[in-house]
């Protein structure tokens, strides 16, 4: 009785009132279906008594549990993938902004829903389609809330049913819904369930592909949805398409039976017709999803074939652009023009995105010309930031330049990480880059550099690693000094370029380390410099790519010829460094990287990997060993700098620092050390332990995934 009144008070028209509910319903339903598994596993198999099934938690809920459907379906919240939404005056519109509370809602009904359906499917088949079918009695009967509602539970329990089941109530539900699109008149009400079928449809790709005519008879009701203006409604058609077309590729490019042609040629005879009335980024959706439809096609004369069909419209429009602007440059600054080779870009990378290595064939194509049409627009940016001063930039013409030059690094970054064969990159991206971009990095002035130069060259080095040494002098010239100027003289200027820096230094120390040990005394004391400067940052992401390339920098040299002179040259500096960070309480953030960069430094003082004293021998100082002069150097400092420690506390903290070999305990020593100082004694530490909070969450994580391992695939992301 008391559950069933709680089911009553969990209708209740108030969301604070259901979210308490719902944190009820979301312990107790999978606690019922653990305790049925558990008993259906317990029990034995004897045929030769035929002995009445065990009562079971079940049974003695079922009535319960069958209004918790009935209250989940008609409360579903709105999934993620639903765009098209009634606002509060009641209009159906595009959605403009995520809810995560309402996501969250989701997820937990969903979850709730998947326990509810697999303890009894016949139930939840029965009380969605009975809903269903009220919708369709008329249209007294249909709500947009109700028709919403029960989509979102349909399209929240894929997987949750047996396989032939779910098919046939999954072709019911299609077809009524299609059924339903057909009579119902009004573009809302066609909008609503518009979005709906492209929601359910989506849900279930392992039905689509089982199917081949339900799955054209889907894609070709996508396609007549992205000739619907209505707000929202060409958006989902295309996210459902990529969705799909994500899924279900391969038997896009196979011919199926009854078919006198893949499914791809069919769509690319169509192209154009299909995206006459798509904007842009609607295009762009769309070019990614058949991009992913060619990746399947195995046969490569067949795959070039059908990227040449689908790129042959933007390729119009480049060359048609490209052919006035030879005639005249100043075509270029055109605003319809600046838009139409953005897009160009755009698409090509949506296209280079899904197809992956075989884009080689389009983008050496554009490549050459690209280059060029990037220097020209270098050329005209740095012209108006010159004759127009700083505030030139911030006009919507520099804008609109800059940002063709961000697409196009943006589609040589893709096509970097796609291409398989290292030797092309190097030979034809790499070295015919050096003047149009790199020579370009330099020429201009700083306020017309892009980042994304620095973030393109960092992706190259991380991709080709030491095959790019021989040309990294070349790029070292180009971006290095000309980055530095640029932020060394505080920390806000060119906050993206200083992030981009950092990761481009970390590319280098990680791959082409050789190239580093070559660097002279005064280059590699800049990049020490550089480093700890960016571990100072007040920008946490910077502050903590600049630990990370400390760390990686002082572990190279670790293993290398060099270790002695480098530790010789810069030990000292970068302990005091990282001890003056981490007793920082500003910098608690990244206690974990200063605690290991500790660790390390403590423990290769040994003999085996520095050879040579620490200290200048030539001060007169002299030591037993490195360990004792690193000893007597930390005291000093910890001494000067926290006054209210006494000796023998100090003393305890450095012989922890050098005896503790082992992390974990290394770092709540120094865990302990900090919360002694008077920094860290009355302040809110728990970033201190951000790390144990972290692997808590994963855990709990693992053990949710291990519970729901019970149920097949409704609770797996599809």
């Amino acid at each position: 009785t008391g559950l069933e009144y709680l089911v009553s008070i969990s209708h209740v028209d108030n969301i604070e009132i259901f979210k308490t509910c719902l944190d009820y319903w979301n312990y107790f339903v999978p606690d019922v279906y653990a305790s049925c598994a558990t008993i259906d596993s317990q029990v034995p198999w004897n045929f030769a008594i035929a002995a009445s099934p065990p009562s079971t938690r079940k049974a003695l809920y079922s009535g319960v549990l069958s209004k918790l459907r009935n209250l989940m379906v008609c409360r579903m919240a709105k999934p993620e993938e639903v765009l098209v939404v009634e606002d509060e005056n009641g209009n159906i519109v595009r959605e403009t902004m995520k809810d995560n509370d309402v996501l969250q809602q989701y997820k937990s009904m969903r979850e709730t829903l998947v326990y509810l359906c697999h303890l009894d499917q016949e139930d939840t088949e029965m009380q969605m389609l009975e809903k269903l079918h009220q919708q369709m009695s008329g249209p007294s009967k249909w709500t947009w809330n109700g028709l919403n509602t029960l989509c979102w539970a349909i399209g929240s329990i894929s997987g949750s049913m047996q396989e032939e089941q779910e098919n046939r109530f999954l072709v019911t539900v299609i077809r009524d819904l299609l059924n339903l699109c057909e009579v119902t008149r009004g573009k809302d009400n066609k909008a609503v369930i518009a979005s709906n079928i492209m929601y359910v449809v989506g849900q279930y790709p392992k039905f689509l592909r089982a199917h081949w005519k339900f799955l054209k008879t889907v894609i070709n009701k996508l396609f007549e949805f992205m000739h619907e203006t209505h707000p929202g409604v060409q958006d989902m058609a295309c996210d459902t398409f990529l969705k799909i077309s994500n899924k279900c590729r391969r038997k896009f490019v196979v011919q199926q039976i009854q078919e006198h042609q893949p499914f791809i040629s069919e769509l690319l005879g169509n192209l154009n017709d299909t995206i006459l009335d798509l904007q842009p980024h609607q295009i762009h959706i769309f070019y990614e999803a058949v991009g992913l439809m060619i990746s399947a096609e195995s046969e490569q004369p067949k795959r070039d074939e059908y990227l040449v069909r689908l790129m042959t419209p933007p390729n119009a429009t480049w060359n048609q652009i490209l052919l006035q602007a030879r005639a005249d440059t100043e075509v270029l600054k055109q605003a319809e023009a600046i838009k139409s080779i953005q897009n160009v870009l755009q698409t090509n990378i949506a296209v280079c995105t899904s197809i992956g290595h075989p884009y080689v064939l389009q983008f050496t194509v554009i490549f050459s010309d690209m280059l060029q049409v990037y220097k020209l627009y270098s050329e005209f940016i740095n012209q108006a930031i010159t004759e127009g001063g700083l505030n030139a930039a911030r006009t919507s013409a520099v804008k609109y330049m800059i940002s063709v030059r961000k697409v196009a690094l943006r589609l040589i970054d893709v096509f970097v990480d796609k291409c398989d064969d290292a030797l092309l990159i190097q030979n034809q991206v790499v070295r015919p880059m050096i003047d149009p971009v790199l020579g370009d990095y330099v020429r201009v002035l700083p306020d017309a550099r892009d980042a994304e130069v620095l973030s393109v060259f960092a992706s190259i080095i991380n991709r080709l690693k030491t095959v790019m040494e021989p040309d990294l002098p070349i790029v070292f010239k180009a971006l290095f000094e000309a980055t530095l100027q640029m932020i060394t003289h505080n920390f806000e200027d060119y906050p993206e370029h200083r992030l981009q820096f950092f990761a481009l230094l970390h590319a280098v120390v990680k791959h082409c380390f050789r190239s580093v040990m070559q660097m002279s005394p005064q280059q590699l004391k800049l990049i020490i410099d550089s480093t700890i400067w960016a571990c100072r940052h007040t920008e946490r992401n910077i502050a903590e790519t600049g630990l990370n390339l400390l760390m990686d920098l002082l572990a190279q040299f670790a293993q290398s010829e060099y270790a002695t002179q480098f530790y010789q040259a810069f030990y000292v500096t970068i302990l005091q460094e990282v001890f003056a960070i981490m007793t920082d309480s500003f910098h608690k953030p990244g206690f974990k990287m200063h605690a290991r960069i500790l660790h390390h430094l403590f423990g290769i003082t040994s003999p085996t990997v520095i050879t040579a004293p620490l200290w200048d021998p030539s001060a007169g100082a002299a030591y037993v060993s490195n360990d004792a002069y690193v000893r007597e150097y930390v005291a000093k400092l910890l001494r000067s700098s926290f006054p209210n420690l006494g000796i023998q506390q100090v003393a305890a903290c450095i012989n922890g620092m050098f005896e503790l070999k082992e992390f974990s305990a290394f770092k709540q020593h120094l865990r302990d050390f900090l919360i002694q100082t008077k920094q860290f004694a009355s302040e809110d530490n728990a970033e201190l332990f951000a790390e144990e909070v972290e692997r808590d969450i994963a855990a709990q994580q693992q053990q949710q995934a291990g519970k729901l391992g019970m149920l097949s695939t409704g609770l797996i992301p599809q």
